[in-house]
Order: C-alpha cells, then sequence, then structure tokens
C-alpha cells in the first residue's frame, strides 16, 4: 500500500473525502481544493485514468470500487481513455491560485489536461522512442571493442630506473 497524506483526518473519513474528490474531478474535469489534497487526488486520479485505458474487466471492478456512480465509471471507461489513449502518465495539473481568507491554507484547482476551457494548455506528450533491436552478445563484444580506447601498456619498474 502506497503511503498517503494523513490530512488531519482519520482513515475511513480521508478515504472517503479522497474517493468522492476523485469522482467530482472525473464528473466536473476541475475542483478547487487545497494544495495537500490537490496532490492526493492527483496521484489517485492518474491511476483511474490508467485503469479506463486498460478497459478490461478487471479494470473496471477495480475502479467501481474506488469511484462513485455509474455516470463516472461510464466516462473514465469512453471519454477520458479515448482521449489520453496516446498519453503514457500526467493526466491532471494542479494550478496553485489563491491565499483561503479562513485559515489561510493555500489553495489550488486541479484538472484534466488537454480539454476544453483549460486555464493554460497543455504540453504535447514526448513521443516514445523506438526500442532498440537487441544484438547477440558476441555481436555486442565486437562492437565494443572496436570503439574501446587502446589500451596502454604499463612499465614495469625495472624500465624506470634505467
Amino acid at each position: 500500500m502506497t503511503k498517503f497524506r494523513k490530512l488531519n483526518r482519520p482513515t475511513g473519513h480521508r478515504m472517503a473525502m479522497l474517493r468522492t474528490m476523485v469522482s467530482q474531478l472525473v464528473k466536473h474535469e476541475r475542483i478547487e481544493t487545497t494544495v495537500a489534497k490537490a496532490k492526493e487526488i492527483r496521484r489517485l486520479a492518474d491511476n483511474m485514468v490508467q485503469l479506463g485505458k486498460e478497459g478490461t474487466l478487471c479494470a473496471a471492478r477495480r475502479a467501481a470500487g474506488f469511484v462513485r456512480g455509474d455516470e463516472v465509471l461510464h466516462k473514465l471507461f469512453t471519454e477520458l481513455a479515448y482521449r489520453y489513449k496516446e498519453r503514457a502518465g500526467g493526466y491532471t495539473r494542479l494550478l496553485r491560485t489563491r491565499i483561503r481568507v479562513g485559515d489561510a491554507a493555500p489553495m489550488a484547482y486541479i484538472e484534466f489536461i488537454d480539454r476544453e476551457n483549460e486555464l493554460r494548455q497543455s504540453k504535447p506528450a514526448v513521443p516514445q522512442l523506438p526500442q532498440r533491436a537487441a544484438l547477440d552478445p558476441w555481436m555486442r563484444s565486437q562492437l565494443t571493442r572496436n570503439f574501446a580506447p587502446p589500451k596502454e601498456e604499463k612499465k614495469s619498474d625495472s624500465d624506470s630506473d634505467l
């Protein structure tokens, strides 16, 4: 189990709050909350989008055990999975906004990227480099021998005395 911030709440309350907030983020695609909560929501929301991209029955059951609402689950596995099919990660963005008046807590917007009416344009996804073909061990040793610097011969102590 990964470590979470405690957010000054008992475990049951904290997990219920995070489940609700992730569900609301998927539903509305942008919510405002404190920075500490937004950082925790970002981790969980990215995991839910990853499950949506998998699209298997097992992934659907795991996501259904976490998010609240059938429309949220449907949106994860259709709209968001299609939107982020080319992206390898980083589906959410955190934008700090203000200091809350009552308790001076730093507030932030957390939103999905690559959507309409987003607060800031996202950077394009970095294309993945193709993997090099694996060489057999003999060919690899020959290639490294060709590019290795020449070895210098060591002088013995008797040569340096002369």
